[in-house]
């Protein structure tokens, strides 16, 4: 027996483990709609990969561009070669070495999916996720779920289910609730159709892991004008809603916040932790002092920032390899700034 809605499509409902809460989502799926989920990244925003009405809905619903394409979602036993068209021997490598987790693979597509989620390329970009929510969730629909961040086109990612409501409340039906995001960025986004894997878009997942399992890994440098290959790509991202401006010393974020107070603003500084002290008795949110501790705080410390804050003054942490290629690229979009790669 099918379980009836449990509220109407103007009503978002958080549910986490709870009884009923797949079948609700697989009825919402089934029916075309978009169901937020809970991955060990981001928030997703998910709609059937198959339906070219529900991957609108997306586009619509985040306001998106139309040329950023999608990445579709399985889970870790879904046989991704009714949806690609063949796969180099690395690629069969690195999703053993790295799957499930933050690695979203693109494949020449077989062009089985809606024609929307790939934005008229001839590739599709595939992930598997490894939060035991987004595990269920994929199981249970056994669909390929097309999902960008749950969060309208260029404000912060989410990283909490409460994040996901603030952009969404009544306008979709359903978050699944996985709890707080454990990687915090999104993923990595590596193009698999080449002899050399190339990163399009850098994440949790290190160009050197990459290359350690592969042998090699290039980073992709968009040209000017050329059509996004990868989400994340193109636009100014993860932007919180107040005043940003952006310092490369702590002596700059002084001066900067001390003139917005003086104004009769409400400024705070977002910093690594070994800037804190030279920042005084000023108000600070603690980036935190790896790469890894950056990218899981960053989302969540925009989204406190633009609630209180008039001028949010980000200081540019130290670069230390590793994760915080992915770090300091969407530190510099959030703040409006350009990063060489």
């Amino acid at each position: 027996m099918r379980a009836a809605f449990p509220c109407n499509s103007m009503e978002t409902q958080i549910l986490g483990r709870s009884r009923g809460w797949l079948a609700y989502a697989k009825q919402y799926i089934e029916a075309g709609e978009v169901v937020a989920f809970h991955t060990e990244t981001v928030y997703g925003l998910g709609a059937n990969a198959f339906n070219d009405e529900a991957v609108l809905k997306i586009f619509a619903l985040k306001g998106r561009p139309a040329d950023n394409p999608l990445i579709v979602h399985v889970h870790k036993d879904f046989d991704i070669s009714r949806l690609i068209d063949g796969e180099p021997p690395y690629a069969a490598a690195l999703r053993a070495a790295f799957l499930p987790g933050a690695l979203t693979m693109v494949y020449p597509s077989t062009g089985k999916v809606s024609k929307y989620v790939s934005c008229g390329l001839n590739t599709l970009a595939i992930r598997v996720p490894s939060s035991p929510t987004a595990q269920a969730f994929l199981r249970e629909v056994d669909l390929p779920i097309a999902a960008p961040s749950a969060n309208l086109s260029k404000h912060v990612s989410p990283v909490t289910a409460r994040h996901v409501y603030d952009d969404f409340n009544g306008k979709i039906p359903l978050i699944l609730d996985g709890g707080a995001c454990s990687g915090g960025i999104e993923s990595t986004v590596l193009d698999c159709t080449g002899e050399v894997p190339q990163i399009l878009r850098e994440g949790l997942v290190t160009r050197e892991m990459i290359a350690s399992v592969a042998g090699d890994c290039k980073i992709y440098v968009r040209r000017e004008g050329e059509q996004p290959k990868s989400p994340g790509m193109a636009y100014k991202h993860y932007s919180p809603r107040c005043k940003t401006a952006l310092c490369n010393a702590a002596e700059e974020a002084i001066a900067l916040y001390d003139r917005e107070r003086e104004r009769g603003g409400k400024p705070c500084i977002l910093a690594e932790s070994e800037l804190i002290p030279a920042l005084e008795e000023r108000e600070v949110l603690d980036l935190g002092g790896t790469g890894e501790e950056m990218a899981r705080r960053l989302y969540a410390l925009l989204r406190k920032a633009e609630k209180t804050a008039t001028l949010l003054i980000g200081v540019v942490p130290k670069e230390r390899g590793g994760v915080m290629a992915g770090v300091m690229n969407r530190f510099y979009r959030a703040f409006g700034g350009e990063h060489e790669a």
